[in-house]
């Protein structure tokens, strides 16, 4: 389904899709689908509603149509994405996940996060 969901979403994406105005179009995107994710199950947690489990499906769905977007913008498949992320996981975590890993994050050069200042990154 690889090169067909990244043709079929080629073709839908349609609107601001080049260039910076097609990356944060996919990433509202993405940060639009995973709020609508957050929201449902925050009213399964907090008010005991029963999970709208066809509702999630759906904005699983919706998404990973803008994952795709992205991913297509890139010029990177999900596949690619998902094996980089596992080298990653695998670098940080060699014996499974401990909190200790996660601080230590192996995978990052040293100081990279601590020794940073917010302001480090903005152009002077």
């Amino acid at each position: 389904m690889g090169v067909a969901y990244a043709n079929f979403v080629r073709r839908l994406f349609a609107k601001r899709n080049e260039g910076a105005d097609g990356l944060l179009h996919a990433s509202i995107g993405i940060a639009g689908e995973a709020g609508e994710i957050v929201d449902a199950v925050k009213k399964h947690w907090v008010y005991g509603k029963t999970l709208d489990r066809e509702n999630v499906i759906e904005e699983v769905g919706d998404l990973m149509f803008y994952v795709q977007a992205l991913c297509n913008l890139l010029g990177v498949t999900i596949t690619e994405c998902c094996g980089s992320n596992i080298d990653k996981l695998n670098q940080r975590y060699p014996e499974g996940y401990t909190d200790s890993a996660a601080i230590a994050r192996a995978d990052k050069p040293r100081g990279n996060y601590e020794d940073r200042h917010p302001t480090d990154a903005v152009p002077q």
